[in-house]
């Protein structure tokens, strides 16, 4: 039983430039980090004691400028969020691994990233942290067995953010971030001003303005608000249409029954026909979903994405399935299909294994073009066919596992 496995596309950068351009990105980081003292124990470790706090102030000015511009292209439709890499939850390992990473910053004096920019400007105290990070990494992978399920499952949230906990829209949530923020800095200046005798009167007042502009930026993103699922395929519909037309995301029947085998994949059905119709018949594992409610599985899908799920849509032949299929490559659900033909397609390979399923005479666009005797759902032998007896169907596969890129770094800068 050899059947053909899933062609693997990864989605990293084709064009030899862009590999100058992450060189480049990468020198500018690594030249800011150095410029703002980052590379400096004494002043990274000055935090804790309240009387320097440059690394607060630049790294939560980053992180929020940053935040405050991905939101305002989305919401102008030139960034895809789905496709922004987001660490995915784990609260219980991240919990006890910012507790670790903390106490070590304190007393090393770097994090992860600060300790390589101290490395690279020859400072000892970082090759020396730099050591320490690399037996600690060598630890951690020689004692993974012990605690592996542990740390690969306790309190596993998926892709979770502020917007996903809190219900509120994404400018209100940008605009609170970016105010909490702003306090944050205030707070850290009085407490230079207190512990570390700062003359907060000497300060330059461009800071004010910095700060008033990145107030309008973030309200700019409750203005723009968020792009509507009809204007995001319109982004992606010259591609997308092309590869509907070219049949290219339609599988065969055949091609499903063997997926539906394979234990290397995660397949999930989703069958956007009537209740009435699901109930008289459905593939095993498919699940019911009403047209108008398909959108609001987009984030259930984005925040667990797996390398090697697969999303299958059907409806009675592909009209209603096709619709569905847009809605959620709109947004930027990876690996979804069409099954070709729909369910009726899948009962004329494989409903001879149900004699009292009849063909219907005439049926319509998109209505189910058998009659079956009673409202039997997946009980029918043909909703999971034997794999003995349909091993030998061959097809021609389309199926390609979309390989989104992962983050491979960490540390705190």
């Amino acid at each position: 039983m050899n059947f053909p496995l899933p062609e693997l596309q990864a989605t990293s950068a084709a064009n030899p430039w862009s590999y100058l351009v992450f060189i480049v990105i990468g020198f500018a980081f690594g030249y800011v980090l150095e410029i703002a003292g980052f590379g400096n124990s004494k002043k990274l470790a000055a935090q804790f004691y309240f009387t320097e706090l440059t690394v607060l102030k630049v790294m939560f000015g980053a992180i929020v400028t940053a935040m405050v511009l991905i939101f305002i292209m989305v919401g102008l439709g030139v960034l895809d969020y789905g496709q922004v890499y987001v660490n995915t939850t784990y609260f219980g390992p991240m919990v006890l691994g910012g507790l670790i990473m903390g106490v070590g910053f304190i007393i090393g004096g770097f994090c992860p990233g600060t300790s390589l920019v101290g490395l690279v400007t020859g400072k000892l105290d970082a090759l020396f942290f730099v050591l320490g990070v690399m037996v600690g990494i060598f630890a951690f992978g020689e004692t993974e067995w012990l605690f592996d399920i542990w740390w690969q499952t306790s309190g596993y949230m998926g892709r979770f953010t502020l917007m996903d906990w809190l219900g509120l829209p994404t400018g209100v949530i940008v605009t609170a971030v970016v105010l909490m923020a702003l306090f944050m800095f205030w707070g850290a200046e009085q407490l230079e001003r207190m512990f570390g005798k700062r003359d907060l009167a000497r300060e330059p007042k461009l800071r004010l303005a910095g700060a008033a502009s990145l107030v309008v930026a973030a309200l700019s993103v409750i203005v723009i608000g968020a792009p509507s699922n009809a204007a995001k395929y319109a982004q992606i519909a010259p591609v997308k249409d092309a590869a509907l037309a070219n049949r290219e995301v339609q599988i065969e029947p055949a091609e499903l029954f063997h997926t539906m085998y394979d234990d290397a994949l995660q397949l999930i059905l989703l069958d956007v026909r009537s209740e009435a119709d699901f109930n008289l018949f459905h593939l095993k594992g498919a699940h019911q979903v009403d047209p108008a409610e398909v959108i609001s599985l987009a984030p259930e899908l984005i925040a667990h994405a797996a390398p090697n799920r697969i999303v299958v849509v059907m409806s009675n032949d592909e009209q209603a399935a096709t619709a569905a299929w847009k809605v959620l490559a709109a947004e930027a659900i990876p690996n979804i299909y069409i099954l070709e033909g729909g369910v009726n397609n899948w009962l004329t390979v494989f409903g001879q294994d149900d004699p009292a399923i009849q063909a219907a005479a005439t049926p319509t666009p998109d209505d189910l073009g058998f009659a079956f005797p009673a409202a039997l759902g997946d009980r029918y032998t043909s909703a999971a066919p034997s794999l003995i007896r349909y091993e030998h169907l061959t097809y021609t596969p389309k199926i390609v596992l979309q390989i989104q890129r992962d983050k491979t770094g960490g540390g705190c800068g």
